[in-house]
């Protein structure tokens, strides 16, 4: 197996609203917000070589919106999803899997594309399975007010059409062992309904893809929880019980959105779990 960090660009949001009823003199202090109060934000995914499947987490917000939609965001940078598969020697035809945390578009926004002459959408994956799970597809096919900006119909219902779409098992305990991608799946519901974070076994440790259940490294403390979140209060108990878990195991938090840090340790402290180390892919793995 082989894991490789794909960048697929970087936006901006706006800071109180990534951190909640957290004070700005507080969440600045590992996330400084520019004159418009917003802080830089990646959009890092991840592919994973593991023997003839070469599998996609997440895919980026895409390039199909409208300029007035990217206006909202302040796309920056040159990362583009296309340029860092070539960057390994890899093109999205190549891809067998894509994985979705969940279904808000600047996780799934890359995997639906414009066809040829621009007069529908079709897959920008045209030989992967997309792999969801029917509770969360419910929930975003049928949004609640307060998500129904981030659940966008182009992103969404070409993969159905497609007949490409899969759906993950949900077990009772919302862990899952040995899914059907080869890694350990646990399902979160605080963000929103069964937000779905990979568990990776490689090179004798523990990658955690935490997606939004943890931004940033900003958001480690437990009150520091999205505006955007839909049960706060359920994110926290979340986020204790998982950091509990990557402190006495020694997990690697993958970060998405976090635009400096690709990768973190946490420790115990007096304060409860802390950050420990930051580290670049590559200095861990060579």
């Amino acid at each position: 197996m082989k894991i490789y960090p794909i960048e697929t660009g970087n936006f901006k949001l706006d800071g109180g609203a990534m951190f909640g009823v957290v004070p700005k003199v507080l969440w600045q202090r590992t996330n400084p917000a520019d004159s418009n109060n917003l802080i830089d934000m990646s959009l890092r995914t991840m592919l994973i070589e593991d023997g003839n499947r070469l599998i996609l987490i997440d895919t980026g917000v895409g390039n199909k919106q409208s300029e007035k939609f990217f206006g909202f965001y302040y796309m920056f940078g040159d990362f583009s999803l296309d340029s860092s598969l070539a960057k390994h020697g890899f093109h999205r035809d190549d891809i067998t899997d894509v994985f979705l945390t969940h279904l808000h578009f600047d996780h799934c926004g890359g995997s639906i594309q414009w066809n040829k002459d621009r007069t529908g959408y079709e897959p920008a994956f045209k030989n992967a399975k997309f792999w969801s799970n029917k509770n969360h597809w419910k929930w975003a096919t049928e949004p609640n007010v307060r998500e129904k900006a981030s659940f966008l119909k182009e992103n969404i219902n070409p993969i159905e059409a497609s007949g490409q779409l899969n759906f993950v098992n949900i077990p009772t305990n919302d862990f899952v062992q040995n899914s059907e991608l080869g890694f350990n799946i646990l399902f979160a519901d605080g963000h929103t309904e069964k937000q779905m974070i990979p568990h990776i076994q490689y090179k004798d440790k523990t990658i955690v893809f935490v997606a939004d259940l943890l931004p940033t490294v900003g958001h480690i403390p437990l009150p520091y929880v999205m505006g955007y979140d839909t049960r706060p209060l359920l994110t926290m108990d979340e986020k204790a019980t998982f950091l509990n878990k990557a402190a006495d195991n020694n997990y690697l938090l993958f970060f998405e959105h976090d635009a400096i840090n690709e990768l973190c340790t946490v420790k115990h402290t007096e304060k409860g779990v802390r950050l420990d180390q930051t580290y670049k892919f590559n200095e861990v793995f060579n």
